[in-house]
């Protein structure tokens, strides 16, 4: 059996490409100060020798591993599933390595001993999904030096900076979108109490109505989950007064409208019916769904943005607020009697 080759190290890639050791380091650590043919003729020889650069040697001479860590929690949460992928998107395409921790519980102290793993990793920043005020409040206590971001609705802390979606202004298009149809007050079926996201997407939907001047039908706040929509939409699908619902997710609109089929209540001929977060499948609701879009992606790249601004340089936190998109499709139309009268 032949013996294994031995992976190739800077000096054959210089050797192969004719320059020195020094242009070869300038090379990959993107040096503007080399020719570009130069440069070219050093990443053919790369490719040729399959030359993989040594992270362990570039971390001792840099003091930087080009690595960025990433906590997130264990869930199937649409959203906070979609805040992960994008922030490991947008780090991958910027060049960087990525290292996740995840926990379970939404506490300080698992939030902590994520950002301790990574810092074992010796990662330059971590950008942490943080649905919760305990999570951003576990980012003051990271060690000084360790530049971290915290993504998701818990809003700013002192110290570290945030980027989020402006949960109550998607509140207030859902809410004034049917309106304008026509609806003369709107039904919200909300997320749990305990997440910043729900309660301000309550309290965008609330000043909606306020300002108005239509009524504010009570809610209870329980989970994000279809059960929460089914359950509750039962309860509104027996009130003939009812006529436009917005849903905290999309997840609980699918289970509000499969209360509304089941009591016969037609969508959007007798009740319109308005979601949150645009899920891939939410199009191909019966009906479609009209929701309320997140940005994903621009939310991980702002983070990147951010999280690379403050390590360059930290300041004053900066807290970047990302606006959300009403998406119309299917599921929203005037009730019944203001058609009737057209």
């Amino acid at each position: 059996m032949p013996s294994k080759k031995p992976a190739a190290v800077m000096r054959d890639v210089a050797k192969l490409a004719g320059v020195s050791h020094q242009t070869v380091s300038r090379v990959l650590n993107e040096h503007p100060n080399v020719r570009q043919e130069t440069r070219a003729r050093v990443l053919e020889a790369m490719e040729s020798l399959d030359y993989r650069r040594n992270l362990a040697a570039r971390t001792l001479v840099t003091r930087q591993s080009h690595t960025l860590g990433i906590i997130g929690f264990e869930t199937t949460l649409f959203g906070p599933a979609s805040m992960l992928y994008g922030i490991e998107d947008a780090a991958r395409t910027a060049g960087y390595l990525v290292s996740i921790a995840t926990f379970r519980n939404l506490e300080r102290r698992p939030v902590l001993e994520a950002v301790d793993r990574l810092r074992q990793h010796a990662v330059d920043g971590i950008i942490a999904i943080a649905p919760k005020h305990a999570v951003t409040d576990a980012l003051t206590q990271a060690p000084a030096g360790l530049s971290c971001v915290a993504v998701g609705g818990a809003g700013g802390a002192d110290g570290v900076p945030t980027v989020r979606v402006d949960n109550a202004g998607g509140a207030q298009l859902a809410t004034r979108h049917l309106l304008y149809l026509g609806h003369r007050t709107v039904h919200h079926v909300a997320g749990p109490g305990d997440w910043p996201e729900a309660q301000e997407r309550i309290a965008g939907w609330r000043d909606t109505l306020t300002a108005a001047g239509a009524e504010v039908p009570p809610i209870l706040p329980q989970s994000w989950n279809a059960e929460t929509g089914y359950v509750q939409g039962q309860a509104l699908a027996r009130d003939p007064a009812v006529t436009a619902i917005f849903c905290a997710n999309d997840r609980i609109a699918l289970g509000v409208l499969r209360a509304l089929h089941e009591a016969g209540r037609k969508v959007p001929e007798e009740v319109s019916v308005v979601g949150f977060d645009d899920m891939p499948d939410s199009g191909y609701f019966l009906p479609p769904l009209t929701t309320v879009r997140q940005d994903f992606a621009e939310l991980g790249r702002l983070s990147l943005a951010l999280l690379l601004e403050h390590m360059a340089g930290p300041e004053s936190p900066a807290h970047v607020v990302v606006t959300p998109e009403l998406v119309v499709r299917a599921s929203t139309a005037a009730p019944p009697k203001r058609r009737s009268r057209r």
